[in-house]
């Protein structure tokens, strides 16, 4: 008999081989699954007088063949793939918006500086004009279209959160479904290996939304967190997330916030995105919360820039008809800050545009310490400046050299914010105004004449309208007292010197000096004359070439007066003065003409640099997966081997049987006997 049970214990533990190697076979394609192996001890042996007798064979457990820290290691890696992959996917759709090529917003705004060239070289051809014109719509339109495609990126990140915090829900209730199976499973002793392997699967997806950490309980849960140490799954219990706007300035900030609510609460709290790690959805977070962002501010500020720059100086002009242009796109109105919800106070905060050519592609932060002290914060992802302490700006003064000019009505409690982003939505409503070519100001609405008893080597070198210093603007030379016809004007009395000097007569206001930050008056008189160094009084700017003698004039006067009849038809002061922004330093030192190509260099740095952290990512996941895999994975040649080896040994325990048989079979004829 005990040759009998040895063979039937042999027999049944590998026929248990034999059905999991066949297992292992048919799972080879299976997702998630983990190689088993069947464990075999052998039975305590029985004491005779002659020493123990072997009683054979048990199946102890079926192993499941897998690391747990290569599982946990690959599945990190695998997360933070995911969310380089996701925000490198979305980059190179911004990237498109800032291309090159000719039908790129670049190649509309050079087009349209250019096309005053030839408004400067015929000044009446209309053709020249409706040229000109046809190019700022073009340029408006493009700018339009851009902002359109950020919106319609922003809108499918948006959704794409949408369906991948519905699949992070899902995928945490599973697990917390599965959890319960395997403690309910766990009571028999056996480790439930389907069950580990579908709940490991299930993390591994989960890790593809969101980065997770696990833990392991006692009772053979996994606890899931989030975000470092929110808890995800808890037994058998799950939370859940969603997207939402931040709490402190809701839609006005233009970014979004993953909100998590934990397993049995009633409230959610907003999450880091820096606490994320990675995962589909931090990706995507990262994207639209600093790369998006920096695209819409780069677009709006080249929007804002060049309307501001283009419409000032057309105002400064005269048109065909004689009279003083107007804004050639639809006026910009800075968007006003945005006061945070919890602020204490009700001081609130308003910003104007004081200067385009200082304006930075940001929105600001402020956070009050006091009523006059604190700092400001850059977005996206500037660093915290102090200002109102000793040493400090003030915030007016940290405005004024970024292009703004802001004021506060109230004072601010400490702990109070404000969130001043004023080109929101610019290139949006970047609209084209003036259509008529005779609409085009051309003209500089003053006109110079050198005296006509000048010795001196004196000539005019440039003229035209400024409207600097801007708390004075552009103020006409005065006409002739009626009803004289000629006269007037503001009038340029040199001496020789040295140092050449001169004095001025029928000005409204102080000369200044506009080179400095702010204006200051000029020093005089009689002021210093430099050859070549423009003169500004009463808003508008005179150049001159060459040396004077003594009583030398230059009279500079209304060109609209009598006196010049219709010559300024034939001026192009302010058409040049308008082609000249083209080489005005307006974008962190780039020119106008220039702005765009260091928007498409900045936004191509973020991709490139994406895209590599992407591929690194990706071979370090793979590498790590394929680690994980080969201790977990399914060799078809191997589980081949083994299924000879045990159907072997199934056939010999077979024939054990047998041979037990026909032992036991004679023992019994024999007694029969």
């Amino acid at each position: 008999m005990s040759l009998l049970n040895v063979g039937s214990r042999a027999l049944l533990a590998n026929q248990v081989a034999l059905q999991t190697t066949g297992n292992n076979i048919a799972n080879v394609n299976t997702p998630g699954y983990s190689r088993q192996s069947v464990v075999v001890q052998t039975m305590p042996g029985q004491f005779t007088g002659g020493g123990y007798i072997g009683k054979g064979v048990d199946v102890q457990t079926i192993l499941r063949n897998q690391s747990d820290l290569l599982t946990r290691q690959a599945t990190a890696a695998a997360a933070v793939d995911a969310g380089n992959s996701a925000r490198s996917q979305s980059l190179l759709q911004l990237q498109d918006v800032f291309s090159g090529g000719t039908s790129g917003l670049g190649t509309a705004i050079n087009s349209m500086m250019n096309a005053l060239s030839d408004v400067v070289s015929s000044p009446t051809d209309m053709t020249a004009r409706n040229v000109a014109l046809t190019s700022m719509d073009e340029t408006g339109k493009r700018m339009v279209a851009a902002s359109a495609q950020l919106d319609d990126i922003a809108s499918s990140v948006n959704e794409q959160l949408k369906g991948d915090v519905n699949t992070i829900n899902q995928l945490a209730q599973n697990i917390a479904s599965v959890n319960d199976q395997i403690a309910r499973a766990k009571g028999n002793g056996q480790p439930p290996n389907d069950l580990l392997d579908q709940r490991d699967q299930l993390v591994r997806n989960l890790n593809k939304y969101i980065q997770t950490t696990q833990v392991t309980a006692d009772d053979g849960t996994l606890s899931v967190f989030v975000a470092g140490s929110q808890p995800l799954v808890l037994g058998n219990k799950a939370g859940s997330v969603s997207i939402g706007d931040p709490k402190d300035f809701g839609a006005a900030s233009g970014q979004k916030s993953l909100l998590f609510q934990q397993p049995g609460a009633s409230s959610m709290q907003e999450l880091s995105g820096t606490a994320l790690g990675g995962g589909e959805v931090a990706g995507l977070l990262s994207f639209q919360n600093s790369d998006l962002q920096e695209g819409y501010q780069l677009l709006n500020r080249m929007a804002t820039a060049i309307s501001l720059s283009l419409n000032a100086q057309n105002e400064l002009g005269l048109t065909l008809d004689g009279s003083m242009g107007k804004a050639l796109f639809a006026d910009v109105a800075p968007a006003q800050p945005t006061a945070a919800s919890t602020n204490t106070s009700a001081a609130s905060m308003g910003v104007t545009f004081s200067d385009p050519t200082k304006l930075s592609a940001n929105s600001y932060l402020v956070s009050f310490s006091s009523a006059t002290t604190g700092t400001i914060t850059t977005q996206p992802g500037g660093q915290p400046e102090n200002f109102g302490g000793p040493g400090q700006p003030t915030l007016a003064g940290y405005f004024s050299s970024h292009g703004l000019q802001s004021t506060l009505s109230g004072p601010p409690n400490a702990g109070d914010q404000f969130l001043v982003d004023p080109m929101k939505g610019a290139a949006a409503k970047m609209q084209a105004q003036q259509l008529s070519p005779t609409q085009l100001a051309a003209a500089s609405p003053v006109n110079a004449q050198m005296g006509a008893a000048n010795a001196g080597t004196l000539q005019l070198a440039s003229l035209n309208a400024t409207g600097q210093p801007a708390t004075t603007g552009f103020v006409p030379p005065p006409s002739p007292v009626l009803p004289a016809t000629t006269g007037g004007g503001v009038t340029l009395t040199f001496a020789s010197g040295p140092p050449a000097t001169f004095t001025v007569a029928g000005n409204a206001t102080p000369l200044m000096d506009v080179s400095a930050t702010p204006p200051v008056p000029l020093a005089g008189p009689p002021y210093t004359y430099t050859a070549g160094q423009a003169i500004t009084i009463d808003g508008w700017a005179i150049t001159l070439a060459g040396a004077p003698k003594a009583g030398d004039t230059v009279t500079v006067g209304n060109a609209l007066d009598p006196q010049y009849g219709d010559g300024y038809q034939r001026n192009t002061g302010n058409a040049t003065a308008l082609m000249n922004l083209r080489d005005a330093k307006m974008f962190d030192g780039a020119t106008l003409s220039d702005g765009f190509a260091s928007a498409m260099a900045q936004v191509g740095t973020r991709t490139q640099s994406a895209q590599y952290a992407q591929e690194l990512s990706s071979s370090l996941a793979a590498n790590l997966e394929g680690d994980r895999t080969a201790v977990s994975g399914v060799n078809l040649d191997e589980e081949a081997a083994r299924l000879i080896q045990y159907q072997q040994a199934y056939q010999a325990s077979a024939k054990m049987i047998q041979v037990a048989q026909n032992i036991f079979d004679t023992l019994i004829t024999s007694m029969g006997h």
